[in-house]
């Protein structure tokens, strides 16, 4: 990647400097095993920072094609598949889950405890389209320890092994039907397995599997060869090693195969619209620079400017604010798929309204900004303990190296 000097695009390259010596102090005594970061404004590359090791124990640095498992940063690629078939004429956004995946017709609402048992009540109003994009359709990943709908949603998980390699998609999403909601659909915003409920109904609307979709309709179109569910056996030792944090913090390699997901080495059967994606930072910009470009890279048009504006623009209520995902978002709505920034005022660190993006648990992140014509994008693979302090301070450190707004 070539990269241009940062007042080529209105920046400082002495402030910018400041982003390299924070992640330089990342990687430093292994904090964070390796990283990749990319600052882009303009159209212009004025960061590119190739960091630390894939591998510590095998003293493999880090290498610009590494692969990442980008996890939730998979929610807003099959977000942008429903909305190509929502452009085809083929949903609507207030369509019925049940229309096309009749078992959620009959998934329950928990309403209350009664006798120490709890008691479950029908939907109204039904679950949407709409409502899964929003993540308010009252579905879960099972993490409130408190909550008698999440404690029924880990039993099954338990029981039934959710999100494995050699189980059907269309398996998985049935178990999520057969369990309560945690409130009635549109009353509230709860991160959740509905972007895997989003990925079904992709693979079922287009009448074919979700992987070859996303493969023939967005990553073929766009170059991103090296995006997929898994990693074909040429490309295996480009696959960074994944890690957790020990008691001091520090990185503790996980064994490819107790990661969540799975091993990404092996094909599966349920290809994960929440979080089964890998991919690299080239690829990843390429998919950044079709949304900030509205919906068109190097002449391969996905979606129109209307839908990416559809997108990337709040729909959850002000009372459903702030989004809570183990910390608080402050500042920041959610669109068809994306966090959206709708208060400055209230954010952590710099932003613009309507800048947009997501993140993964192992600690990518992506911010996409229209105002300043901005994209920064941040790749490790670390479940951290502070996850949000890396992937919030770097594209901070970006923001205020800007000289002309």
């Amino acid at each position: 990647m070539q990269v241009h000097p940062a007042e080529s695009a209105g920046m400082s390259s002495q402030r910018l400097a400041r982003a390299d010596a924070y992640l330089a102090s990342e990687v430093a005594d292994e904090r964070l095993p390796g990283i990749i970061a990319v600052a882009q404004r303009r159209g212009i590359s004025v960061q590119h920072t190739v960091q630390g090791m894939m591998d510590i124990a095998a003293r493999k640095k880090m290498q610009a094609d590494a692969i990442f498992r980008i996890y939730s940063m998979t929610k807003p690629v099959v977000s942008l598949a429903l909305m190509m078939l929502h452009d085809e004429g083929r949903l609507q956004l207030h369509d019925a889950v049940s229309r096309y995946i009749p078992s959620f017709a009959k998934t329950k609402v928990y309403s209350h405890i009664s006798e120490n048992q709890p008691v479950f009540a029908e939907q109204d109003p039904p679950m949407t389209v709409f409502h899964l994009l929003t993540h308010t359709a009252g579905l879960s990943y099972g993490g409130d320890l408190w909550h008698p709908a999440d404690k029924l949603f880990r039993d099954s998980a338990a029981q039934h092994g959710f999100f494995r390699r050699d189980r059907q998609l269309s398996q998985l999403v049935e178990h999520f039907a057969a369990l309560p909601l945690r409130f009635q659909p549109g009353s509230s915003w709860h991160y959740s397995v509905a972007s895997d409920v989003v990925g079904y109904l992709v693979q079922v609307i287009a009448d074919m599997p979700l992987a070859d979709f996303l493969r023939e309709r967005i990553f073929a179109p766009l170059g991103m060869d090296d995006t997929g569910f898994d990693i074909p056996p040429d490309k295996h030792s480009r696959l960074c090693a994944i890690y957790g944090s020990d008691e001091a913090g520090l990185p503790q390699l996980i064994d490819h195969a107790e990661v969540a997901n799975g091993d990404v080495r092996l094909p599966t059967a349920c290809p994960s619209g929440g979080g089964g994606l890998v991919s690299t930072a080239a690829d990843y910009l390429r998919f950044a620079n079709m949304l900030l470009n509205g919906g068109e890279l190097d002449g391969a048009r996905l979606v129109s400017p209307m839908t990416i504006q559809r997108m990337t623009s709040n729909a959850v209520s002000r009372d459903m604010l702030p989004l809570r995902i183990g910390i608080e978002r402050y500042g920041y709505g959610f669109g068809l798929g994306f966090r959206v920034m709708v208060d400055v005022g209230r954010a952590n660190g710099y932003s613009s309204i309507g800048e947009y993006g997501w993140s993964g648990a192992a600690n990518t992140h992506v911010v996409i900004d229209p105002q300043q014509e901005l994209i920064t994008l941040m790749m490790t693979q670390m479940w951290s303990a502070e996850p949000h302090r890396p992937r919030s301070i770097y594209p901070n450190l970006v923001y205020q190296a800007i000289d002309s707004l």
